[in-house]
């Protein structure tokens, strides 16, 4: 089958979780035998194409800065959107599928705009549904613009896939096809050596430096942790529009001492700190699923969450298991989760190791690629029957 994976980024060009998701699925497809064809913005030198196995890489539109302030810029967007149309319009019947992300949405809007004149299938993954409130806080005056099309994209004909519960139910609550299915997981790696814990004891956030991720709400946590504990660390890995505001909160509260920011490093300086973490710390509002659960409980080191009602990572922390969920989204809420997760030493590894032992196959990538390839081919028996 001739496959388009289409996303406005391809890793490691930029690096997050539905990057690494679409570079392992568009790879996956190829040796599972597709043409398989990505297209993306470009992000590398023109000198310098990528080299996927198997994989043609096309840009339909030329590099850009994604983010201001920490919030995607609505042009890039517009523009990937605008150059998949004019692709598709040229190379639209070279494809049999499209698989795409719901955001950026544009891009969708275009596939499902030509889809009648060329025929392709559409898969869409909602990694994330986001609340009328939410885009409204997001957009402000421009809210209801972004209710809008979210809801427009819902209607494009698709098959429609969502990595957790919480997504899943949003996807099928704003229109799309019912049931909206399920994807096992994006886990791609397997268990790592047992490594011990770092000595001081420390715990390590690795992410964007952005509102939404609660940083700032870390370090205030850190702070009442430290004063009860002074012999505890803390690295945070990433940078981002916050970084100077978490700068000066850290020297407020007195405790950079205790506090490491190495900015972004190379990803083996990240897996060696998390490896020997006494917790991995995500205090995010809002997660799509929760890959750094996964991530940390292969090495067998726990994580700590914070709730909120965007925040589908939760779904995959079992408490006093592969880590803990904080009651609250408050400093003291957060402080007293990540003292759990120290006081549970060895034994707590031991059973976060366990539960990544028995979660594995479920939470693995190729789970979900099977799931994916199955329904490729009871689409294309469709098509055939139907001929």
């Amino acid at each position: 089958m001739r496959v388009a994976v289409v996303y406005d980024c391809l890793f490691p060009w930029t690096v997050g979780g539905a990057e690494r998701w679409y570079r392992n699925l568009a790879e996956r497809l190829a040796r599972g035998g597709h043409e398989v064809t990505y297209l993306t913005l470009r992000q590398w030198d023109a000198s310098d194409p990528p080299d996927l196995p198997g994989v043609k890489v096309v840009a339909v539109g030329p590099r850009m800065e994604l983010y201001a302030a920490g919030k995607r810029r609505i042009w890039p967007p517009l523009r990937f959107g605008l150059g998949l149309l004019g692709h598709l319009l040229c190379h639209g019947r070279r494809y049999d599928r499209l698989h795409l992300a719901s955001f950026p949405f544009f891009s969708l809007l275009a596939a499902g705009l030509l889809r009648p004149f060329f025929g392709y299938r559409i898969a869409v993954d909602w990694h994330e549904v986001w609340t009328d409130d939410y885009w409204r806080a997001y957009l402000g005056r421009l809210g209801w613009l972004g209710i809008a099309v979210q809801r427009l994209c819902a209607r494009v004909r698709q098959e429609a896939y969502a990595f957790s519960l919480l997504h899943a139910a949003r996807a099928e609550a704003i229109g799309c096809p019912a049931p909206v299915t399920i994807l096992p997981g994006e886990y791609a790696g397997g268990a790592y050596p047992v490594r011990a814990v770092a000595d001081p004891p420390t715990l390590v956030y690795a992410g964007r430096l952005i509102p939404e991720k609660r940083v700032s709400l870390l370090v205030d946590a850190f702070a009442l942790l430290v004063a009860q504990r002074p012999e505890v660390r803390l690295t945070i890995f990433g940078r981002g529009p916050e970084q100077e505001a978490i700068d000066a909160q850290i020297a407020r509260l007195g405790i950079g001492g205790a506090i490491r920011l190495p900015g972004f490093v190379p990803e083996t300086e990240i897996e060696a700190a998390m490896a020997e973490a006494a917790a991995v710390v995500q205090p995010s509002e809002r997660e799509g699923y929760g890959m750094v659960v996964v991530e940390a409980a292969a090495h067998g080191v726990p994580v700590v969450v914070v709730p909120a009602p965007d925040n589908a990572a939760t779904e995959l922390v079992d408490t006093g298991e592969n880590g803990f969920i904080a009651a609250d989204a408050t400093p003291a809420a957060l402080a007293a989760a990540m003292a759990a997760a120290i006081d549970g030493g060895d034994a707590l590894r031991s059973r976060t190791r366990a539960w990544f032992a028995a979660n594995a196959a479920r939470l693995s990538i190729a789970g979900s690629t099977a799931k994916i390839l199955a329904d490729m081919d009871a689409g294309r028996a469709a098509d055939l029957s139907s001929r």
